[in-house]
């Protein structure tokens, strides 16, 4: 199996809440015009594909230069521990080069993972939480 790595490529939302959902995150995946938005949106999307089927979607929001936030790393149960996550977030960071930090907010049960492929915890964030 040879894994793909594509930047910027055009996906539809159908395609981003069927990996969301085999993935195990939470996302409005039954809110297919909020999921195309914020695909639309990202200033950056690495997707990870295996032939035609996507298997897995960082999405980034960034200004390149000084910080990156890491909104989505999702990657398909049936592919997971292979080293596609890993392999996401170094395609997101060569994107956004050494000057700009990577940040992002991690799911209980992904609290593990994170500091096995890099990140380092930290203590001094916030939020307004969405209303819906």
């Amino acid at each position: 199996m040879t894994i793909i790595y594509k930047t910027n490529v055009l996906i539809r939302a159908e395609q981003a809440a069927e990996v969301f959902v085999h993935s195990g995150i939470k996302r409005p995946v039954q809110d297919l015009d909020r999921i195309q938005r914020m695909l639309d949106h990202a200033s950056l999307t690495i997707t990870a594909w295996n032939e035609s089927e996507l298997i897995g979607i960082a999405r980034a929001l960034t200004d390149f230069s000084y910080c990156c936030y890491l909104s989505d790393l999702a990657v398909v149960k049936d592919y997971q521990k292979q080293g596609i996550g890993t392999q996401l977030i170094k395609h997101v960071q060569s994107e956004i080069d050494e000057e700009t930090a990577l940040i992002l907010l991690s799911a209980p049960s992904a609290m593990n993972y994170y500091p096995k492929v890099g990140f380092h915890q930290i203590d001094n964030g916030f939020k307004i939480g969405r209303i819906r």
